[in-house]
């Protein structure tokens, strides 16, 4: 396994800053936005498909290094309901697949979406019951109008330029959520769907991350590595759905954290043994969004924490049996 982040933390920085930060941390990939919720700070995809040798520049900027590309990622809402918006998200992740086929790059990163409750529809529609039965109809036909046909179509034009995986980041608000729903989009959509897998996401959910992999084996294809810390007063109370401001920490019910500090070591050491067992050996991505520690800091002891977990070895012939 390698150990990456996600660049996006150092928007302030110009693409050779930021890669120095990356090589000064001892990292060996890393994972970059190319626009829509992430932005493109350090990648402006427009100008590295028209001009080569801004594309030679930035390949070499990573490789002289001694980093690489673990994927790039343009998490959207491509089903949005308002058209410009999921026309401006599609584009931009078509323009994404077209640049990983050009930097040898065989995934990307983003969202499955989510559509509105009709036609006419302003704002995405996120159903979490079946009923009253407007829930149901509504979910049946996001799914069978929009979700299908779209990823059906995304899925060839992958194929077509090289991108064998299409990582989709299980998270609420989007119609693939969770190990089930991803699933579902896989079989109807085919195989380059799979997951970039994200506990955190899955722990306020109350999905065991664990118990998720082993669902989901054969079809994690990136790894993001971000924790989350529950508060068990306020979910006595509230449960875990959520909508006040994650910087009001001390109210929420769950809030992010760097790696160690919403779990310790025996849940992480158990998380890199599955993910070598379900056949994962790729990045862990590390992803800081800790609004209790600074950048620096959060990523620094997510760094360290990770360093004493991460399986770093190709797995050995038993010496024993």
């Amino acid at each position: 396994m390698k150990l990456g982040v996600f660049i996006v933390l150092f928007g302030d920085k110009t693409l050779e800053e930021a890669l120095d930060k990356v090589k000064e941390l001892g990292l060996d990939a890393v994972e970059i936005g190319t626009g829509n919720y992430p932005g493109d700070a350090h990648c402006k995809v427009d100008e590295l498909l028209e001009d080569e040798g801004k594309l030679k520049e930035f390949k070499n900027a990573i490789e002289k290094r001694g980093l690489e590309i673990s994927a790039l990622s343009c998490h959207g809402n491509p089903l949005h309901p308002d058209e410009k918006i999921a026309k401006q998200h599609r584009e931009t992740q078509r323009k994404t697949i077209l640049l990983a086929e050009k930097l040898g790059v065989p995934r990307i990163i983003t969202f499955s979406g989510c559509p509105g409750d009709s036609e006419n529809a302003k704002y995405p529609n996120w159903v979490t019951c079946p009923w009253p039965p407007d829930f149901t109809e509504i979910l049946k036909w996001q799914w069978e109008e929009k979700v299908i046909p779209y990823w059906k179509e995304e899925v060839e034009f992958a194929r077509k330029h090289n991108v064998k995986e299409i990582c989709l980041e299980m998270h609420p608000g989007f119609v693939v959520y969770n190990p089930e729903t991803l699933l579902k989009l896989r079989e109807a959509a085919g195989e380059e769907i799979g997951a970039n897998f994200d506990p955190s996401h899955l722990f306020w959910q109350g999905i065991d991350p664990i118990a998720a992999l082993w669902k989901l084996k054969g079809a994690v294809y990136h790894v993001h590595a971000k924790d989350t810390k529950i508060n068990p007063y306020t979910t006595k109370v509230n449960g875990v759905l959520d909508t006040k401001s994650y910087l009001d920490e001390p109210n929420r019910s769950w809030i992010f954290r760097t790696v160690g500090y919403g779990h310790g070591a025996d849940f992480w050491n158990d998380f890199v043994s599955t993910l070598r067992m379900i056949g994962y050996d790729g990045v862990l991505s590390i992803e800081h969004e800790d609004s209790l520690m600074s950048i620096d800091e959060g990523l620094k002891k997510a760094v360290d924490f990770l360093k004493n977990v991460i399986i770093r070895e190709p797995k050995p012939k038993a010496w024993w049996t």
